[in-house]
């Protein structure tokens, strides 16, 4: 059996079907689902070419396996242009579930400690975009900045900014630095955040040549630091975000809706918003 794909790339080329598996929970597929049949009842959609499981598996297969529109809308037995608006009216209603920055921040305060970091989501760009290379990482992408908790788990994403932006700018302008310093939490983070002042604490520079203390003073920062990078593991883990190929403003989007489904609770039953603002329990069958 083949599959016409018609795009204007590859036309006349033929996809050929293959059983395979999706390595997410399937409490996933649910959680999204629900949240999509939410979204549905607010806005009294009445049909769709997927249902509600069928979209939210589509935009799971999209963020995890980094597959083009054309595969997964023959796949699915959809259109190329009816993927792409499930997966970015999905991506929407995910980015609207993510925590803010003082919503994450909750039940912080003085004596506790996390992490501040920043990574490059890596997209096709062409050296003419120079606001979205990064020197740093020597190709272009989006900064993202990320607060995890000492364990790694992130407690919030940034939006997306444009590469070339330092880190320390990047933190300033999302307030991160205000928002630790009113609430007393102590920030570690590494060199490129030297200078932040308030509640962070960074390494020394040329520790190499300096006392043998400043030194040991880097190691001992450096332990409890390393468990931040597993925020991104957990990030970059959904494929899409290893190489974007979407538009630079739906990185931020994205960033927001991977987190949503990294900090996903399932216990069966779902809050969902309703119009007026209220909350609704609804049980999973």
């Amino acid at each position: 059996m083949v599959i016409p794909l018609i795009t204007p790339a590859t036309e006349g080329a033929l996809l050929v079907p293959y059983p395979a598996m999706l390595d997410v929970p399937h409490e996933h597929v649910e959680h999204v689902a629900w949240l999509l049949y939410e979204h549905r009842q607010v806005r009294n959609t009445r049909w769709g070419k997927l249902g509600c499981c069928q979209q939210a598996l589509l935009t799971l297969v999209h963020l995890r396996k980094n597959e083009t529109f054309s595969q997964l809308g023959a796949g699915f037995g959809a259109s190329q242009a009816t993927a792409w608006r499930y997966v970015d009216e999905t991506l929407d209603v995910l980015d609207s579930w993510a925590p803010g920055l003082h919503e994450a921040l909750t039940g912080l305060g003085e004596g506790d400690h996390v992490i501040v970091a920043g990574t490059l989501i890596p997209t096709d760009r062409i050296a003419a975009d120079e606001p979205y290379y990064s020197m740093k990482h020597r190709k272009h992408g989006m900064n993202v900045q990320v607060i995890a908790r000492p364990d790694g788990t992130p407690l919030w994403f940034s939006r997306a900014t444009p590469g070339r932006t330092h880190d320390l700018t990047t933190a300033r302008a999302h307030g991160i630095i205000q928002a630790c310093l009113t609430r007393q939490i102590l920030v570690l983070a590494d060199r490129a955040y030297q200078g932040a002042g308030a509640t962070f604490r960074t390494p020394y520079y040329h520790h190499h040549e300096q006392p043998e203390h400043y030194q040991q003073s880097n190691r001992d920062h450096a332990r409890p630091r390393a468990p931040g990078e597993r925020a991104f593991t957990l990030l970059k883990s959904w494929r899409l975000l290893r190489q974007a190929r979407c538009s630079t403003r739906r990185i931020g989007t994205i960033v927001q809706a991977v987190h949503t489904l990294l900090t996903c609770n399932y216990s069966g039953r779902k809050r969902l918003r309703t119009p007026n603002g209220m909350t609704s329990g609804v049980a999973s069958r």
